[in-house]
């Protein structure tokens, strides 16, 4: 597993963990790097907890528009995660292509969570993918 992987792995982690105890994924990623208990985190998860922290209402809303049948807190916490990881790096992590962002969050759906996960994460973040171009020029007014 590259360091990225190993990276957006950790920030799911530290997602679900704060969505589970209701509290700010910053804050808590905070207590970990100081840490001594705590191996050294990556700067890719800091900054991947950080932006998915800033623009978790709008990741939100994309979530609960495109998935289709299901309401944002029906999920399952762990699909909430993935999916607003993979969200963040599909429309503001300028380096990283589409693909790449969504066969990620794919791929930690399949080690993380059920089996209907990855097909379920898969189709949510297809769908933003196509109005992609769209979302990123209104996201730059915004």
């Amino acid at each position: 597993m590259g360091a990225r992987s190993k990276a957006r792995k950790r920030a799911v982690d530290v997602l679900y963990e704060a969505d589970l105890r209701g509290v700010d994924p910053v804050s808590l990623l905070s207590e970990r790097i100081g840490s001594p208990d705590v191996p050294p985190i990556n700067d890719y998860t800091i900054a991947l907890v950080e932006g998915v922290t800033a623009h978790r209402a709008r990741i939100d809303q994309l979530i609960t528009e495109h998935a289709e049948g299901w309401t944002l807190p029906r999920m399952p916490a762990l699909d909430r995660a993935v999916l607003r990881l993979g969200l963040f790096e599909l429309l503001w992590a300028a380096d990283v292509p589409d693909a790449v962002a969504i066969d990620e969050a794919v791929e930690l759906a399949k080690q993380l969570s059920t089996d209907d996960s990855p097909r379920f994460v898969n189709g949510v973040l297809g769908r933003i993918a196509g109005i992609a171009e769209h979302l990123r020029a209104s996201l730059g007014s915004e």
